[in-house]
């Protein structure tokens, strides 16, 4: 049962001592209530409330950590069902499934075309994850398989073999890396979960049903495993749509523990059309799926998924920002366009790339909007025309230009009379309304 702030703070050694960050303990108190902070933050907490609190304050959904060579994909951590309600936290790993009954040179072929795979996306590089290497069969031959995608690229590994004795050869290969172990189910869950305490990694379960998922985290939970990932063994979008919902709002709304734990998904197993893939593995990344498998690597199928899982995963309440400042694009001279924008990282981008394309040169003077559109952070009252010329003022664009001439987004012509007035020397000019347009634009921009 989830505890009220209120009942936390009696908990608490009600000093208000301030080391954990907030001014009293009931703010922390009420914090610990959401799940938005961790219980350790508290530097004076009694063991015994510690105890208490621990199952209360911990998110609920557990987070599973993969690893290899330093990198990381983490799952879980969640605490609402909408990312507008507050964010999501850990994106989930976009991983390419490898068989070992291929060649292993094919094998290595496959991991390193993936692996080297990275597009640049608003200021951000965007790569796969990792690799899920599943066994046909041999021992051997898993190993193989492991150590050459290892070999090739040391990335996350997830680890698919339905016998307990290849799974631990397969371990035995990763060595070094801490992987997702996947396949247990009702049958052979016992030996899985030895293998998941041995080489402290963490494992998935299958099983069809909410309540078979429930009781098998249970009892993996009392062997002693506590990073779990589900499986609901639905391989249709509907049923897929359907379970993953219904598993996240058990553990966020109902605080059900046994199926508190993220979830993988595999949308080559939902349909044999690419299109259909693409589609499934959309609904996977917006809805739910901690973990998800492609059974084919495809720059054009990757590179989407890749760009929505970014705009999922960023914090709504924190838009992606560029440093303002003024950028130089294509050598800009003395005599090269001024344009001024906001410091909304898309924003910055749509324009920055239409002046490159051009070939035109010119100065991209960036001002803070605090991560808004020009638009809305004209709306906002931060981008209004004491802005604009303070940036203008701070890059001190007088001493880089020969002109006096500023352009304005289109958008916000309506702030040309007032930055007259605050830029007396500078001649304002009112751009396109569009980034696309600014190309043409650029063609008949003359400084004289």
């Amino acid at each position: 049962m989830a505890l009220s702030g209120i009942q936390i703070y009696k908990m608490l050694p009600q000093t208000n001592c301030k080391e954990c960050g907030f001014p009293t303990c009931l703010a922390f108190a009420m914090k610990l209530a959401a799940k938005q902070v961790d219980l350790d933050l508290c530097p004076d907490v009694s063991d015994e409330s510690r105890e208490k609190l621990a199952e209360s304050s911990a998110p609920p959904v557990r987070l599973v950590t993969l690893s290899a060579n330093g990198r990381e994909v983490k799952s879980g951590n969640e605490i609402v069902l909408f990312r507008h309600e507050k964010t999501f936290f850990n994106p989930c790993g976009l991983f390419i499934r490898l068989r070992d009954d291929q060649p292993l040179d094919e094998i290595k072929a496959k991991a390193k075309e993936a692996a080297e795979y990275m597009v640049e996306y608003v200021g951000m590089e965007l790569t796969i994850d990792g690799f899920a290497i599943e066994a046909t069969g041999d021992g051997a031959a898993f190993a193989a398989a492991i150590e050459g995608v290892l070999e090739t690229a040391k990335l996350p590994l997830i680890l698919i073999a339905g016998d307990p004795a290849v799974m631990a050869q397969g371990l035995e290969a990763a060595e070094g890396t801490r992987p997702l172990i996947y396949g247990a189910t009702t049958e052979n869950w016992e030996a899985f979960a030895e293998l998941a305490k041995k080489y402290n990694a963490p494992m998935a379960i299958r099983a069809d049903t909410m309540n078979g998922l429930a009781e098998l985290t249970d009892k993996i939970k009392g062997a002693g495993v506590e990073e779990i990932v589900l499986d609901p063994v639905v391989r249709d979008l509907k049923s897929s749509l359907t379970m993953n919902t219904l598993i996240r709002r058990m553990a966020l709304k109902k605080t059900f523990r046994a199926l508190g734990f993220p979830i993988i998904s595999f949308p080559g197993e939902c349909a044999d059309d690419e299109g259909m893939v693409t589609i499934a593995a959309t609904q996977a990344i917006a809805k739910y799926g901690g973990f998800v498998v492609l059974d084919r690597f495809s720059p054009a199928t990757i590179y989407p998924l890749l760009a929505l899982r970014t705009n999922i995963y960023t914090n709504p309440q924190e838009p992606i920002q560029v440093q303002p400042g003024v950028y130089e694009i294509n050598d800009p001279k003395e005599d090269s366009p001024v344009m001024v924008t906001t410091n909304f990282s898309i924003t910055y981008f749509s324009v920055a790339n239409e002046i490159d394309g051009s070939g035109n040169p010119g100065w991209l003077l960036v001002a803070d909007a605090e991560g808004m559109s020009v638009l809305t952070a004209w709306a906002a009252g931060k981008f209004d025309a004491e802005r604009i010329a303070k940036a203008v003022k701070s890059a001190a664009m007088e001493s880089k230009v020969s002109h006096r001439k500023l352009i304005l987004p289109g958008h916000v012509s309506v702030l040309l009379g007032e930055l007259e007035e605050e830029l007396p020397d500078w001649e304002i000019l009112v751009g396109p309304r569009e980034a696309v347009d600014l190309p043409g634009y650029l063609k008949i921009w003359s400084a004289s």
